[in-house]
């Protein structure tokens, strides 16, 4: 039990602190969150549209519509604009509950790995270490790349460096740590 406690307590560390530089000094996801010199006037206009605070389509046909109707309005938008919208009425800037959650769900997903890897007899640092880059892949792969497939990530290039660098540093300390008597 020690041995995937510690093994999950610092390889969610290294999660957590690679997803830290990565969004933070690296500024890898740039991409997926641009700045516009318009922000001020499309808030504005967000805000004193009555838009409820959620996630939308544009376009997408309303709710109760028929099956033509829908294909009508889908051919109909071939070709022209569209966006994905996520509205919040306001900003919260405490990010202190946002890293505990981060952290706490990084630690608890590598001890999880962990108990995985106990039931591993003789595994070797390779072993470890590909398993680790595996779950990235996986991870990447049926999160960010899935949603990609359908709704296009300017960041995707991140994502998937995310996956393998934080996941291989977590490869290289399981690859080390669980072999050990």
């Amino acid at each position: 039990m020690k041995k995937i406690l510690i093994g999950g307590l610092i390889g969610g560390i290294l999660l957590f602190a690679w997803q830290t530089l990565s969004w933070t000094v690296g500024n890898f996801h740039e991409k997926g969150q641009q700045h516009t010199a318009k922000q001020d006037s499309i808030l504005s206009y967000l805000n004193n549209s009555g838009l409820a605070e959620g996630s939308y389509m544009l376009p997408r046909a309303a709710p109760g519509v028929s099956m033509d109707e829908m294909e009508k309005q889908m051919n109909a938008s071939v070709g022209k604009p569209w966006a994905r919208l996520t509205y919040y009425k306001s900003m919260d800037a405490d990010m202190v509950m946002n890293m505990v959650r981060g952290l706490l769900s990084n630690i608890i997903i590598v001890c999880l790995l962990c108990w995985i890897f106990a039931k591993i007899s003789n595994g070797s640092f390779s072993t470890y270490f590909i398993a680790c880059l595996a779950v990235g892949i996986i991870t990447f792969t049926n999160g960010a790349y899935t949603g990609h497939i359908w709704y296009p990530l300017f960041d995707i290039n991140a994502y998937f460096m995310d996956a393998l660098a934080s996941w291989g540093l977590a490869g290289i300390w399981l690859g080390w740590w669980m072999p050990r008597k």
